[in-house]
């Protein structure tokens, strides 16, 4: 009995990967193309610490999609990038580094799908030094061709925010 119930999942086994290689080549069209993109944030010179970031995407009604990076390395920091921490209750998804010095740039690269270009999406960074002020929202920019060389003003300690694709 043994032999043919080993043939019978063997061939079971065949027929699936026989099915899979067929299935594979007609269902690839379907599958979500990604771009690279580069999203530069650019610090004011605001004479404190180093400033914690939030760099984020959401989807056309704001809510969080994807964290793409956090910079500060103090986990217990991150709750004061509130619009970020509230809604990934500090769950980081993406990548980490140091904190961003005053008047300086943080470059980050991350894939982001082609249905979601001119499509609402939204790049937002949340900004927070301490013993300063938390900004929330701080700069935000449409994830569309037309935001491409064109950087967005924040509105506390980000100077700018630009995306390249």
């Amino acid at each position: 009995m043994t032999p043919s119930f080993a043939f019978k999942s063997s061939f079971a086994l065949k027929g699936s990967l026989a099915a899979l290689a067929i299935a594979l080549p007609l269902l690839a069209p379907f599958a979500a193309e990604a771009r690279p993109v580069r999203i530069t944030t650019t610090l004011n010179a605001y004479g404190g610490d180093g400033a914690y970031l939030a760099v984020y995407l959401t989807d056309k009604d704001g809510k969080l999609q994807k964290t793409l990076h956090v910079a500060g390395g103090k986990a217990k920091y991150h709750k004061h990038l509130s619009g970020w921490y509230r809604q990934s209750g500090g769950r980081i998804d993406g990548t980490t580094g140091a904190s961003v010095g005053a008047g300086k740039s943080l470059t980050i690269s991350a894939e982001i799908a082609d249905a979601l270009i001119d499509a609402g999406f939204e790049i937002r960074v949340d900004s927070a030094v301490e013993k300063e002020s938390d900004i929330p929202v701080d700069a935000r920019i449409a994830v569309s061709k037309a935001s491409v060389g064109k950087p967005a003003a924040g509105r506390g300690y980000v100077k700018s925010l630009a995306i390249d694709m």
